[in-house]
């Protein structure tokens, strides 16, 4: 197990500061430049997703990697060779992951936590707690109570759209359940974690309102069985796998460094990179520019125009160039998005390598990746048109989950 990152007041936002900030807020690199994950690594103390522990997961589940897994999308983690070590003696785990509801309408970059966590439930057959942290965006995005709440039963529908099974799946809202065993942890958590320790891990500063000092409990103890009685009474002992981009690693090492004090399981993560703006790889989209993603409610007609006008191409600017020297496909968007969503591994290196010789040109593999990504859009809306508010009440309602481990 590796030892949690230990930090002092504000250490991680003046490290941050000078070369690259990745934080749950926010993520940039210094002007204007890639993330460097292996400083990432480095600086938050994970360990990175290995070949070893891939192999391991085809192994024990009889089923291929995901292509999130194989292409090192999920990258890092804390800690998930030791919930594969107790999955191999027989005893199983739960999914924690979560969604801030900002927005009416997803992202494809949304989507890919929730992707590979369908798959993890898949596979492993394991329940799953999805939190949905409107009191968190009601205090960072200025919405008010009411417009949070109505975002994230409107975004629960996105979720549920990509095919969870109900009967090992618990979605939750903050404003709705918080109370009771989860209000409990919380009060637990919050006393271990003073205000010299979360400033230093989420660099708040005194012009923060308290909200948010007081947010990362909440954000903390689903990770803790019993804080849902109602799925885990009796089971406190089962350990927690979180599914998440590495930008909310700040919350689980302070979590991981909390558990142990009040006798729990540290959370185990597995930690994905971002996915880019179409504009080019700097850190993670923004939803106040549209045309920096593709989203679940963009037609066919808007997905082509968008990949065609802004995604950032690593081809030469000229058809005589590019046939000479090649793509550059390190900065090329449209490869890095078929990384991330073209299936078959043979065509991907098929085009990877057509493209860097310059036999195939950038209009090309756009009308390609075109074809992909309106093919999941299309699945994803005629799934998520089938999700009606019923079908939300029945995810979100607390009632146990009888066959969650069959």
């Amino acid at each position: 197990m590796e030892e949690e990152k230990k930090e002092t007041p504000n250490q991680a936002a003046a490290e941050e500061e000078e070369d690259q900030i990745v934080n749950p807020w926010e993520v940039a690199a210094k002007d204007g430049g890639k993330i460097d994950y292996d400083k990432l690594i480095d600086k938050f103390g994970c360990q990175r997703l290995d070949q070893t522990l891939i192999g391991r997961v085809h192994r024990l589940t009889g089923r291929p990697p995901h292509v999130f897994l194989r292409r090192g999308v999920f990258f890092a983690h804390r800690d998930f060779n030791e919930i594969l070590d107790a999955y191999e003696k027989g005893k199983k785990f739960y999914l924690y992951t979560g969604r801030g509801p900002s927005s009416e309408a997803l992202h494809l970059g949304h989507l890919v936590p929730f992707m590979f966590t369908k798959y993890l439930q898949d596979v492993f057959r394991v329940p799953l707690v999805i939190q949905l942290t409107d009191d968190e965006k009601c205090m960072w995005k200025n919405l008010t109570v009411e417009e949070s709440q109505r975002l994230a039963r409107e975004n629960a529908k996105d979720i549920i759209a990509c095919g969870f099974d109900i009967t090992r799946t618990f979605i939750f809202s903050d404003f709705d359940y918080v109370g009771g065993a989860f209000y409990k942890n919380m009060v637990k958590v919050a006393k271990c974690v003073t205000l010299n320790k979360v400033q230093g891990i989420f660099g708040f500063s005194g012009e923060d309102h308290i909200g948010k000092i007081s947010f990362p409990p909440v954000q903390a103890v689903p990770s803790f069985p019993s804080s849902f009685p109602h799925l885990f009474s009796g089971k406190d002992d089962l350990r927690c796998l979180i599914p998440c981009a590495i930008d909310q690693d700040p919350y689980f090492r302070m979590t991981r460094d909390v558990a142990p004090r009040i006798g729990y399981h540290k959370p185990s993560l597995i930690e994905s990179t971002f996915f880019p703006a179409l504009q080019g790889e700097t850190g993670k989209m923004s939803a106040s520019d549209p045309n920096s993603a593709i989203y679940v409610t963009d037609s066919a007609k808007v997905i082509k125009s968008k990949i065609n006008k802004y995604a950032f191409s690593g081809g030469q600017d000229s058809v005589e160039k590019h046939r000479q020297l090649g793509a550059n496909l390190e900065v090329d968007i449209s490869i890095k998005y078929l990384n991330f969503f073209l299936e078959d591994d043979t065509e991907l290196e098929h085009i990877k390598t057509e493209y860097a010789a310059g036999r195939m040109l950038t209009g090309e593999v756009k009308g390609r990746l075109g074809v992909v990504l309106s093919e999941i859009v299309e699945r994803h809306r005629a799934a998520r048109a089938s999700v009606t508010d019923e079908v939300v009440d029945a995810f979100m309602a607390a009632r146990p989950l009888p066959n969650m481990f069959d």
